[in-house]
């Protein structure tokens, strides 16, 4: 039968399932299993940017400057809710420098994220109404304050509360006038099943607005060239923001090109063009001049997307020896004035072996900024309202939190019923548990019960307490994803792809799995990445995909180029290429099949300088995961707090975090991903809250001074490590993603040592003192959550 070039596979990406018609490789190399000898994968390869980075020397987007550049700032709305009624530009164009305003009607039809550009309709506060461009940042920033607003304000609504209430004002132009439509999943009985469960506990449980404040902030700069349009954008995704741009415009893909060189995070903000890249862009053509749109701070903070805030109520049923009988949760999801629906409630029927679970999501819009994709959105709110409530069964059982979980441990995928590609979760359980100590917590195997553990630790100001939790997330990777390996005369290697690097060492890891699949030093091999005009496409880097959707298209190219490299070093060497071997940039032949001769090797030099003007380039693609598996990436982590009971500061002390993530390339680089996703958690657990005047819809902290974000000064003794494996099965390098999963368990296990310490629950994100100090003052009221 005739190989099929083209078939369907299942991708998931930000916990969306999808769909994908994929390209099916000319071959495929068999897996780096677990045993198979490595040089250059697995080892702690240096950043290959390091050195531009602490010199100062890399080029982000902020700092691109062209020949003649003009500066762009956005008019931005005062008020949440209302309709323009005028805007005067007459001021801003008397400003000396000024160059162009743009007006809706030079944006007519462009939509972003947050709704039509420069739409006459407010729906938040500081949605872009026009912008100014200048000569100057100074002077563009100056006549942006000069342009004249008249507006007319209407009724708001910018909490879920309010947008439910009966009444509430239109959020959006269409459709329901507060929500969409109630979301439900269900398997088995879960009424049925709570009607005979021993133990019932229900919670409410709250999570905050959370902003993604990416030091470099969202911006572009823009220039035209005949009917050629060139982007330097801060992008997750080149080639999605190329096809942004070429809708909006009318142009041909072959009209745009997208170049993203370092970037200063995204954390999920930055998957398309933005209004910043529309402006540039729409200026630009304009004036007929490069122009640069970069948001400033309050921009940042209002309009590039937030994380969900959530209403969850859960109720869990089990019986009296910790066996899961039903879960039924019931979420409300802030959405902003758009989005897409990521699910927090998804984790409800992946985490653990439960027969029985319903989920009800209800999508609710008010007059703030969309929501976006925000590190393991979904997850990182339902896993706070599912790892508490699994820890007040434990107390409720008294049974210890961590054997609770390892009795309703999921073999295969409960959502679906299909087994996982991997899972070494309970690996993690034990490691994690073992490197924590978490045995010291109970006596002889018992647990203390609700009862029994109300009340604070220990006497004193300072309280210790200790909890933790489960993850779990789809990262398998998937189709589409290209990648071309081209040879140099002189023995060094480039790796091409259409990638992007947010600061997580995708260059140093993509240039290790060439290096180890064609036998290269790794000081020979280079990654270019992030330009939609000379490099192969790859997907968005999103939803912990890169590695484990690029990887593999990097290794195949390199070894289609390895077996070109192979045909010619065999004429050179009087060798078939089958006892060939390559090894630290040099080909020679096996010493297992012919004895070693100095004259019966090469190195990629030599060979290069014999092939003079001939290149080899070789050529790979990503392949379709494997039918019906999940792919997941698991972890477990620990969380040691110390509480003030006098100010209710919480700080946490110590943090032990084990996580499965198949085959880690490079051991350094993974690692800081797990202390950057941890550290990100500890905000969103402690700090991180987007506040907002109810009565007149404004934030009152859309600053770095006013919205607090974790520093060097909260950073906890942090044990981060992984599993030793290999997932084999997903994909044929043995990875999986990494980047989400530390910061999902993170809120919850802090949460629940502060439960631990001060003997009260505290069930509303984040854990502020004056929350804290509101728990600790109904200790001695009848026993419940705060």
């Amino acid at each position: 039968m005739a190989r099929k070039r083209f078939v369907s596979t299942k991708v998931e990406v930000e916990g969306r399932e999808e769909t994908r018609i994929v390209e099916v490789p000319e071959f495929e190399p068999a897996p780096w299993t677990a045993d198979t000898p490595m040089d250059v994968v697995g080892q702690c390869v240096p950043r290959m940017d390091a050195l531009e980075k602490v010199t100062g020397q890399a080029i982000f987007t902020a700092d691109v400057r062209r020949t003649g550049m003009l500066h762009a700032h956005i008019v931005r709305a005062p008020i949440a809710h209302g309709t323009v009624t005028n805007i005067d530009f007459g001021g801003a164009l008397e400003v000396p420098g000024v160059r162009a305003v743009l007006a809706r009607e030079d944006v007519e039809g462009i939509r972003y994220d947050s709704g039509q550009l420069f739409d006459q309709t407010i729906r938040f506060a500081g949605q872009p109404l026009a912008a100014v461009c200048a000569e100057t940042p100074e002077a563009a920033a100056r006549a942006a304050n000069a342009v004249i607003v008249r507006v007319e304000s209407k009724t708001h609504a910018v909490s879920i509360e309010a947008a439910l209430a009966p009444g509430a004002p239109l959020v959006r132009a269409k459709g329901n006038t507060s929500k969409h439509s109630p979301r439900v999943m269900e398997r088995g009985d879960a009424d049925a099943a709570m009607r005979t469960a021993d133990v019932i506990v229900r919670r409410e449980y709250r999570t905050p607005t959370a902003l993604h404040t990416a030091m470099e902030p969202h911006g572009a700069v823009a220039e035209w060239s005949g009917g050629q349009l060139t982007v330097w954008e801060s992008t997750q995704g080149i080639f999605n923001t190329r096809s942004d741009l070429a809708t909006a415009f009318g142009l041909k893909l072959t009209q745009v090109r997208v170049i993203k060189d370092h970037m200063g995070g995204g954390f999920g903000a930055k998957n398309g063009a933005h209004a910043s890249t529309y402006i540039a862009v729409a200026l630009a053509h304009k004036t007929g001049a490069p122009v640069r749109c970069v948001l400033d701070r309050e921009g940042e903070q209002v309009d590039s997307g937030n994380r969900s805030a959530t209403i969850q109520r859960v109720t869990i049923g089990a019986t009296r020896e910790g066996t899961l009988s039903a879960i039924v949760a019931d979420a409300e999801i802030a959405m902003g004035v758009g989005g897409w629906f990521a699910s927090p409630a998804k984790i409800y029927h992946e985490m653990y072996a439960c027969p029985n679970v319903r989920t009800t999501e209800t999508f609710v819009y008010t007059h703030t900024g969309a929501m976006a994709s925000f590190r393991a959105p979904g997850h990182v709110e339902g896993a706070f309202g599912l790892e508490c409530t699994m820890d007040a069964l434990a107390r409720e059982l008294a049974i210890d939190p961590l054997e609770l979980r390892r009795r309703n441990y999921a073999d295969h995928d409960q959502e679906k019923s299909r087994p996982y590609s991997e899972k070494r979760l309970d690996e993690c359980y034990r490691l994690g548990a073992e490197r924590f100590g978490w045995k010291s917590l109970s006596a002889l195997g018992s647990w203390p019960s609700a009862a029994e553990s109300r009340g604070p630790r220990a006497e004193g100001r300072f309280k210790r307490g200790r909890g933790m939790s489960s993850i779990c997330w789809g990262a398998g990777g998937g189709p589409p994803a290209y990648a071309t390996v081209r040879m140099n005369p002189d023995g060094t290697i480039d790796v091409l792809t259409g990638s992007q690097d947010l600061g997580t060492g995708a260059r140093t890891v993509l240039a290790q799995i060439a290096a180890e699949a064609i036998g290269a030093n790794i000081q020979d091999v280079r990654t270019v990445l992030g330009d939609t005009e000379r490099l192969p496409y790859t997907s968005n880097s999103w939803g912990s995909q890169t590695t484990a959707s690029v990887g593999p298209a990097v290794r195949m190219a390199a070894e289609d180029a390895k077996a070109k490299l192979f045909e010619a070093a065999s004429q050179m060497l009087d060798a078939s290429t089958e006892v060939l071997e390559a090894r630290s940039s040099v080909v020679r032949i096996a010493e297992s099949r012919e004895p070693r001769a100095e004259s019966r090797e090469l190195s990629f030099a030599e060979i290069g300088e014999r092939l003079g003007d001939i290149m080899i380039l070789g050529h790979g693609s990503r392949g379709p995961n494997p039918d019906k598996t999940a792919m997941c990436a698991f972890g477990a982590q620990f969380a040691e707090v110390e509480v003030d009971v006098e100010t209710g500061r919480v700080r946490v002390v110590r943090f032990v975090a084990a996580h499965d993530s198949g085959r880690i390339i490079n051991p350094r680089l993974a690692e800081s991903q797990l202390e950057g996703g941890i550290l990100q958690g500890i905000g969103f657990a402690l700090f991180e809250e987007r506040v907002l005047d109810a009565a007149l819809g404004l934030p009152l902290n859309p600053t770095m001074h006013d919205y607090k974000i974790p520093t060097l000064a909260d950073l906890p003794e942090i044990e981060a490590f992984f599993v030793t494996g290999a997932d084999t099965v997903a994909n044929h390098i043995g990875a999986k993603g990494l980047a989400e999963p530390p910061i999902i368990g993170a809120a919850p296990a802090i949460a629940n040592a502060v439960a631990d310490a001060i003997g009260v629950e505290i069930t509303e994100l984040p854990l502020t003192p004056w929350r804290v100090l509101a728990a600790i003052a109904v200790l001695g009221r009848p026993s419940g959550p705060v």
